[in-house]
């Protein structure tokens, strides 16, 4: 089982699946919702994810057409983040997890709007925009 909960621990969430999609975005949006260089998720089934507690805490930010973010109205936290065209997906904020759990080989996305001050060498494959096809 993975745990995690926002910064002030009023929501509290946990998933019985395994992480399936291990990915870093540079997208502006991330960036920004992150207040950091990027934003590193983790793919689960939405049929495994319940909250522990705080769910009346939880609001959902519309970010785009295909994207909606959920975070805590106390402390901030963005913890989860939802892409319509995968309905049986969700993405937990790997910052946001309890102790460090396993995840497949990761990649980087939407490169082309990654910040200059920041170097990408672990090795990892690297998208311009949105991965295509097959990304395992």
């Amino acid at each position: 089982m993975i745990t995690g909960r926002c910064e002030c621990g009023k929501v509290r969430f946990e998933t019985t699946d395994t992480i399936g999609d291990f990915s870093h975005c540079h997208c502006s949006m991330c960036r920004r919702l992150h207040g950091a260089a990027f934003a590193s998720w983790g793919g689960v089934s939405k049929a495994s994810f319940r909250y522990r507690s705080g769910e009346d805490s939880v609001k959902t930010y519309h970010s785009s057409e295909l994207m909606d973010r959920m975070f805590c109205m106390h402390c901030g936290s963005s913890f989860l983040s939802f892409f319509k065209e995968e309905p049986e997906i969700i993405y937990l904020a790997m910052g946001n997890l309890d102790g460090n759990p396993e995840h497949p080989p990761g990649y980087h996305f939407f490169v082309g709007s990654k910040v200059d001050w920041i170097d990408i060498c672990d090795g990892l494959p690297q998208w311009e925009e949105w991965p295509e096809g097959d990304i395992s």
